[in-house]
C-alpha cells in the first residue's frame, strides 16, 4: 500500500512511464497561495467574478478555487451537477460525521459572537441542513427567531425534527422554509446571516454575486459569516475525478460525456474549485467594513478507508453516484469498491496499538467573516 509519500518516490520513475491520459487530466493540482499565485492563474472580480484565460484542454492550476463536504450545501444551490437526475440528499447519511461536521460551525459562530451587539439579533442559516448548525445558534444566541433555510426535504424534516424535541419556547423561535441559494432574498435588515458549507456548491460565476446579493440586505453593522470547503486538489476529491474517468470500467459510459474537469461546464459532477482568500477579501471589501478570513487544516480520525467513502457519500461523492446508470446495481457497487482502493494509496493507515488502525482525513476549510459597512 502506497501512501503520499510513498508515491513522491515514484515521481521520477513517471517521468519515463507517462500515466494513462485519464490519470493526467484529473491529477492532483499543486496548492500555492492565494497571495503568492500568478495573476494569470487566480479569478479577477469587483463586482463580477470571471475566469481567467485558459487553454481549454487542460485543468489549469490554481488557485483560481469548489464536495457536498454538505449535503446542506448542494440542496440549497440548484447545482447542476448531477445532469438530470435529482440529487437525494440524506440527512441519516450526512449525521454519521455530525460531531466532525459541527466543528467548523462552532468555530465561526466564536468569531461571530463579539459582533453582534443587540439582543435578540435576527438570524438566518441559509442551508441549515439538517439543523445541526442551527442548534449551535441558537444555544449561542438563546431567545432569538432563527430562520433556517435548505432546499432539501429530507433535511428540512430532519431539522423540524430536532427543533421539536426542544422545550416550546425555543421551539418556536426557530422555523424552517424551502429554498433555493442561488435566489433566495431574506428580509430586510437581518443582523446574521449565516452558512455552513453551502456556497461551494454554486458555480464560481454565481458564487460571489450571491454573497454580494445577500450582503446588501444586511442593515449596517449586519454581519455576513460563512465556511466552505477548500478540498478541490484534496486525494478523497482528487481520486473521485480519478475513478470516475477509468476507461473501460462498469461506470466508464455513465461519464463519457461528463466533461469532468472541465470549467467551462456547469453539467459536470466535479464542483468548482474556491476562490483565494485574496479574491473573496476584494469583492467584500467595498461593501463591509471590515473581512475577516482564515483556513483551517482539519485532520479528522476516521477508523479506515471505508469511513472516507461513507463520509463523502452524504456529500461531495453524491452528483458522482447519482450519474451512474444503475443497470444490475454492479456499476455503483464497483465504483465505491475502486475508489475505496484508490484511496487506500492515498492515505496512510496508522497502527494505534492493541491491532487498532486509524486514518487521518485531511480536510481544509476557508472562513470568512463579513461586516456590512
Amino acid at each position: 500500500m502506497l501512501g503520499r509519500v510513498a508515491r513522491q518516490r515514484h515521481m521520477t520513475a513517471n517521468l519515463c512511464n507517462p500515466r494513462p491520459w485519464w490519470r493526467l487530466i484529473i491529477q492532483t493540482r499543486r496548492t500555492f497561495s492565494a497571495f503568492n499565485a500568478p495573476s494569470n492563474h487566480r479569478f479577477t472580480h469587483i463586482p463580477h467574478i470571471h475566469l481567467a484565460k485558459r487553454n481549454p484542454h487542460v485543468i489549469p492550476d490554481r488557485k483560481t478555487r469548489m464536495a457536498p463536504s454538505h449535503p446542506q450545501s448542494l440542496s440549497t444551490s440548484a447545482s447542476h451537477a448531477a445532469e438530470s437526475k435529482t440529487p437525494d440528499w440524506s440527512a441519516q447519511q450526512y449525521l454519521k460525521f455530525g460531531d466532525e461536521r459541527t466543528r467548523p460551525v462552532h468555530d465561526l459562530v466564536a468569531q461571530v459572537l463579539p459582533l453582534i451587539g443587540r439582543p435578540n439579533p435576527r438570524i438566518y442559516d441559509l442551508g441549515c441542513g439538517p439543523g445541526n448548525s442551527t442548534e449551535v445558534l441558537a444555544d449561542a444566541f438563546p431567545g432569538t427567531n432563527i430562520k433556517g433555510m435548505d432546499s432539501s426535504p429530507d433535511m428540512l424534516r430532519k431539522a423540524n425534527a430536532t427543533f421539536k424535541s426542544r422545550d416550546g419556547a425555543q421551539a418556536r423561535a426557530v422555523t424552517f422554509e424551502e429554498g433555493n441559494l442561488e435566489t433566495y432574498l431574506p428580509d430586510e435588515g437581518a443582523d446574521l446571516l449565516f452558512s455552513n458549507a453551502v456556497f461551494h456548491w454554486l458555480r464560481s460565476p454565481k458564487r460571489i454575486p450571491a454573497l454580494i446579493r445577500l450582503l446588501e440586505t444586511l442593515k449596517p453593522g449586519g454581519v455576513l459569516a460563512f465556511q466552505v470547503p477548500d478540498n478541490y486538489d484534496e486525494p478523497s476529491h482528487s481520486s473521485m475525478r480519478a475513478v470516475a474517468l477509468q476507461p473501460s470500467q462498469p461506470w466508464s459510459s455513465s461519464f463519457s460525456s461528463s466533461h469532468i474537469g472541465n470549467l467551462s461546464n456547469s453539467a459536470r459532477p466535479d464542483l468548482d474549485p474556491i476562490e483565494s482568500p485574496s479574491t473573496f477579501y476584494k469583492a467584500l471589501i467595498p461593501y463591509c467594513q471590515s473581512v475577516n478570513l482564515w483556513r483551517t487544516q482539519y485532520q479528522h480520525v476516521l477508523s479506515d478507508h471505508k469511513s472516507i467513502v461513507e463520509w463523502v457519500k452524504g456529500t461531495g461523492l453524491q452528483p458522482y453516484l447519482n450519474r451512474i446508470d444503475e443497470g444490475t446495481g454492479e456499476a455503483k457497487k464497483s465504483f465505491l469498491h475502486e475508489y475505496e482502493r484508490v484511496l487506500t494509496d492515498e492515505y496512510e493507515t496508522i497502527g494505534v496499538g492493541g491491532g487498532e488502525e486509524k486514518v487521518l482525513l485531511q480536510y481544509p476549510r476557508l472562513f470568512v467573516v463579513a461586516v456590512r459597512k
